[in-house]
Parts: C-alpha cells; sequence; structure tokens
C-alpha cells in the first residue's frame, strides 16, 4: 500500500481567520471616588444623582450638642485647705487579701510632657547620645523643665559618663552595674556643642558613680567643664559629682576646672545614710568632699540636697544642717522622696508644702545663702538656678567694677609720677 503523502499548503494563502469576541475594558471599583480615571457611567450618574432629602434626624442631630460639649472639662472647685492636703487611702489586691494603700497626694502630681520643646529637647539628646538625669532618674519637674516658651529658657541636667552606676542606692532609679560600659571620648565635645547650640545661661552636669576607673571619672568631668568654658564663656556651670570614694584630689580637679557652683547631695540625715545609700557612701565622707571643694576655691558656692519623707526626725534635719555649715555649705534644697518603683524603698511619709516651707525659713536663719524647699524641688530645680544665677551675676558685676576702678587707680598713680 503507498504511502498518505500530507496535502500540501500554498504558501501565499490567507490564513482562516476565526471570528473574535470584543473585548471590554475592566474597570475596578475604588472605595473612594477618583475623578483622573474614565469610567463609563460617570455621565449618567452626575447627571441621576439628585439631593438627599433632609431628615428629621439630621435635624435634629445639627442642632444638638457638638462633640466638643463631651470632652470638656469642668472647672476644678477650689478645696478648703483640710481637705486639698488629706492624704487618702485605697484597697487594692484580690478579694481575701486586700491591703491598704496610701494615694499619691494632689500637690506631687505634674502633668505629662508632650509639647514641641519638649520633644525638640529629646531629640537633639538623642542625636548626640547624650543621657540626662532628668530621665534616667524620672524626675517629676521634666515637663516644667524641659517645657518651657523655647529651648534657651529650658533646663536639662545632662549626666555625663554613661547611664549605668557602680552603685546600688535603694532611692534611686538609675541602672546599676559592676562593669559599665567604657567612656565615650567624644561625649565632652558632644555635650559642649549641644549646650553651645541651646545658649543655656545655666548648666546643670552631674554624673554616675564609676567606681570601675581610677580616678572615678574626675579628669572625664573636668574635661567636660573646660569644653564648655572654651565654647561659651558667659555660661554658668554646675556640677552635681560623685564623692569619688573619698579620693579628694579628683574634687579639687573638678573644682579647678572653670565651674562656678560645686555641688554633692548628703541624700538625708547621717542617721538613714546607711539604709538609703550605698553602703560605699557616708555623710562624713560628703561632707568631707563639700569641704574640700571650699577650700580649694573659697569663691565657689558648694551646695547639697536632701530628701524628706525617708523616716528622718526634726533633731536629725536641725544636725544635719548645722553640720553642712559648718563646712561652709552655701545652698541647701528640701524634696519630698518619691518610690521610683516597688524595687525601691518605701516612702515612709509625704510631707505637706507647709512643712517645707518651714524648712526654709529655718535654713535661711541659719544663715544659708539659699533654700529651695518644696515637695516637688530637686537638687537641680530650676527655680534655685535662677536664684544662683542671678548671684554669681552680680559677683562678676562686682569683680568687674573692682578690676577697672583698680586699672584707673593704676594709671592715676604713674600718671602723678610722670607729673
Amino acid at each position: 500500500m503507498p504511502p498518505r503523502t500530507p496535502p500540501l499548503r500554498c504558501i501565499s494563502s490567507v490564513p482562516t481567520q476565526t471570528p473574535s469576541r470584543t473585548v471590554r475594558p475592566r474597570y475596578r471599583a475604588f472605595a473612594t471616588a477618583t475623578t483622573d480615571e474614565y469610567s463609563p457611567q460617570s455621565q449618567t450618574s452626575s447627571t441621576s444623582q439628585r439631593p438627599r432629602p433632609r431628615t428629621s434626624f439630621q435635624d435634629r442631630l445639627n442642632a444638638g450638642p457638638e462633640f466638643s460639649t463631651f470632652l470638656s472639662t469642668p472647672p476644678p472647685t477650689q478645696l478648703p485647705a483640710s481637705e486639698a492636703l488629706e492624704l487618702r487611702t485605697a484597697l487594692v489586691g484580690p478579694s481575701g487579701a486586700k491591703r491598704e494603700i496610701t494615694r499619691l497626694p494632689e500637690w506631687l502630681k505634674t502633668p505629662i510632657p508632650d509639647n514641641e520643646n519638649y520633644k525638640k529637647i529629646k531629640r537633639d539628646l538623642r542625636g548626640l547620645n547624650l543621657h540626662t538625669v532628668c530621665e534616667e532618674a524620672r524626675c517629676p519637674n521634666i515637663s516644667d523643665c524641659w517645657g518651657g516658651s523655647d529651648k534657651s529658657a529650658a533646663t536639662a541636667t545632662i549626666m555625663l559618663m554613661g547611664d549605668t552606676c557602680t552603685r546600688g542606692c535603694r532611692f534611686c532609679s538609675v541602672k546599676t552595674s559592676r562593669a559599665p560600659p567604657p567612656l565615650d571620648p567624644h561625649e565632652p565635645e558632644n555635650t559642649a556643642e549641644a549646650l553651645s547650640r541651646w545658649g543655656l545661661g545655666y548648666v546643670v552636669l552631674t554624673s554616675v558613680d564609676r567606681d570601675d576607673i581610677a580616678d572615678g571619672g574626675a579628669g572625664h568631668f573636668a574635661e567636660t567643664i573646660m569644653r564648655i568654658k572654651q565654647k561659651r564663656p558667659s555660661t554658668l556651670v554646675e556640677a552635681l559629682t560623685g564623692d569619688y570614694a573619698g579620693d579628694l584630689s579628683g574634687v579639687e580637679k573638678v573644682a579647678t576646672s572653670g565651674l562656678d557652683v560645686y555641688a554633692h547631695n548628703v541624700e538625708t540625715v547621717e542617721e538613714l545614710t546607711p539604709m538609703v545609700r550605698d553602703r560605699r557612701a557616708t555623710f562624713r565622707q560628703s561632707l568631707r568632699v563639700l569641704e574640700h571643694a571650699k577650700e580649694v576655691r573659697a569663691d565657689l558656692i558648694t551646695k547639697t540636697s536632701i530628701m524628706l519623707g525617708l523616716g528622718e526626725t526634726e533633731e536629725q534635719l536641725w544636725a544635719a544642717l548645722r553640720e553642712l555649715r559648718g563646712v561652709g555649705v552655701d545652698v541647701v534644697t528640701f524634696g519630698q522622696y518619691m518610690r521610683p518603683t516597688k524595687r525601691h524603698m518605701k516612702v515612709h511619709e509625704y510631707v505637706t508644702p507647709q512643712v517645707f516651707e518651714t524648712w526654709r525659713q529655718r535654713a535661711l536663719k541659719m544663715g544659708f545663702l539659699y533654700c529651695a524647699s518644696g515637695p516637688l524641688v530637686r537638687s537641680s530645680y530650676k527655680a534655685g538656678e535662677a536664684f544662683i544665677e542671678n548671684v554669681l551675676r552680680k559677683r562678676a558685676g562686682r569683680r568687674e567694677t573692682m578690676l577697672a576702678g583698680g586699672a584707673v587707680a593704676g594709671r592715676d598713680k604713674v600718671g602723678s609720677r610722670v607729673d
């Protein structure tokens, strides 16, 4: 049987076309109406739309109260002094095991910081890798100190040498470690640069305790102060230092670095120091630090701070103030101890504002140059810094006047000799 040959197809023949379907464009439905894309129903829908008829419900809704009415709060009623200072208690815990706690008094409540100036300062600090004791110690005045009308009027206490301390005081919320990270060699320059940008007239520097360093970080502290003075000599610098484990050479190094106020906190009375502070810190050691700073520079203002509400007695406070005046301390501040977390020591007593005012008057009568006393007062307190700044400016003015007078007298004496 002969093989079957396939049918041949002419190359020039036109291929058979199959009828094609008309493909209509597909349009996607959007949640919101758009005007830049064409829709085949846009023309018909625009002509067919009619305004919705008003309803009685819509009329009543528009005539009713606005949304802001539900958010507004009535003005606070002024309570009498006896009720305003009354401590309130509450029962907390599961049923059958409830315990009574004392609520935070009204005079200790502060607003949450949320303004733009606060955010700007925080961005600047994070950008330069700087820390503040305002944040690390959870200071209740941070909204007041950082929330001024502009950054030049703000107060931020810069914390040097990192955010980790080698000591563990029972009242402090700063992180602790036996081996903190090494010091940042760029910190003195970064700190000086940040403060020169803000143009602050009064600067407070503090630091964590660094017992892992030979000099306790005194050289690092002194270098930062010198950099600040180089960039802006008119800036007044307060240094809130540690006790450098009793090494007075570290105290001298910081006191002669160009600062204006030397601060070191005794924190509490001598009898409570072992229960409140780290075992390496003693009341007598703190007194020696303040005394030596005054011996090195007699014109230096020395400052300290005491917390109330830890269980101290009046007799103990009187004794502490006499000791401080005995070593020449110029400024003292009183503030309420506030428990940072449940891991820290409890508050023994919430001291009323009247008691703080009493101790302020007593301190001034004892001869202290200035005393800031109040429930929310801290060692770096904005109002106290304003007063000290004013004192230092006046001293500088008198010094310049005396120097100018001496120069004029010297010229007159030389002129008389020539004649």
